[in-house]
């Protein structure tokens, strides 16, 4: 296991940047040569414009068309401001290195253009997802590459009424390439280890995993759709041990973006992956096969199991195996349910 990024932390993360906007300069002359009447003087409360006696003033919140200047004056300010506070290493990061600020201006609205846009991704059951506290999200892995994974952690903050982030936890491999774990890390993500788990479910966290694994991801397009095996449910005592409920979530959509059609087994052993993916564009054109087919997709969060009942049998094998085969067969169920409700993978 990789060590933890603990990064740089500041006591405030929100910093108040004063936006200066030019004025417009002199008014014209109107056409009879003389100058229009001047602003009208600030009234006593600091208004402009007070009432005559006996009548209501105007509302303060009355709306005024904001200037398109306006509009980019104040972006370019925020962005400035943003940079100026990624280069001084003022933001805050917790113990795990995720960086929230980076989420929220970097990687969400990247990922909001790709699920909203390109995948034109529908979503239920977001009810099922606790507003405060603990929960553990366990979905279908797939795709050949995990977009399903980003896609989400992305839904879930933008659509979920209490905006929750979700903390990903990864293999091993994930945190072994240096420009992804450092990512992997800014994003919320931490290795898929029990101790990392409980500390993110003790603290009140949304935790997302995905027990298949590289099995999942990795397998064949002849058998999408088809969940692997579940390892051995360390999820489940994770989720024991802290009380928390399970909320399985079944993806439709991500089997498509990238159709494994083969998997050049020693190219991988040669280079240290768990598969080297033949898909229809990849390798044959290069990196344009990176771009994933704009697949339709369809989420589906299921209602909570609950385990506070259970937190004593933390440890009993027959227990675990039972619930997380629970999970699973939720999982498998509802995929066939969104499968029939979208009958071409491509279609709107």
């Amino acid at each position: 296991m990789s060590g933890l990024d603990n990064g740089r932390a500041v006591a405030n993360g929100r910093y108040d940047v004063p936006l200066v906007v030019a004025g417009s300069g002199d008014e014209p002359a109107r056409r009879d040569g003389r100058h229009p009447a001047p602003e009208p003087a600030p009234d006593a409360q600091g208004g402009f414009g007070s009432a005559a006696p006996g009548q209501e003033p105007a509302p303060r919140d009355a709306a005024v068309p904001e200037r398109a200047g306006d509009v980019w004056d104040r972006r370019v300010a925020s962005g400035l401001a943003f940079l100026r506070r990624r280069l001084s290493g003022d933001y805050e990061v917790d113990e795990f290195g995720f960086d929230p600020e980076l989420t929220d201006a970097v990687v969400h609205p990247l990922l909001r253009l790709l699920y909203r846009d390109w995948f034109r991704t529908e979503v239920g059951g977001l009810e099922h997802v606790p507003a405060d506290g603990a929960g553990l999200i366990v979905g279908n892995h797939s795709g050949t590459v995990a977009l399903d994974a980003l896609v989400l952690s992305a839904v879930l903050h933008d659509r979920h009424p209490a905006h929750r982030y979700l903390r990903l936890l990864g293999a091993d491999l994930v945190f072994r390439m240096p420009v992804v774990s450092g990512i992997a890390r800014k994003t919320g993500g931490t290795v898929a280890c029990n101790p990392d788990a409980e500390r993110l479910l003790r603290s009140g966290e949304v935790v997302g995993v995905f027990p298949e694994g590289f099995k999942g991801v990795g397998k064949l397009y002849s058998e999408r759709y088809k969940l692997q095996r579940f390892g051995r449910g360390g999820f489940v005592s994770a989720a024991l041990r802290t009380g928390t409920p399970i909320v399985p979530v079944a993806i439709v959509g991500g089997e498509e973006i990238y159709p494994m059609l083969a998997d050049i087994k020693p190219l991988a052993r040669l280079l240290k992956l768990p598969y080297f993916p033949v898909t229809p564009t990849f390798p044959w054109l290069g990196p344009l096969g990176m771009v994933p087919l704009p697949s339709k997709w369809l989420i589906e969060f299921c209602p909570p199991i609950p385990t506070a009942h259970l937190t004593d049998s933390a440890d009993d094998p027959l227990v675990v195996f039972n619930l997380a085969d629970q999970v699973r067969e939720t999982i498998q169920q509802t995929l066939h349910r969104l499968l029939e409700r979208r009958p071409d993978p491509f279609g709107p």
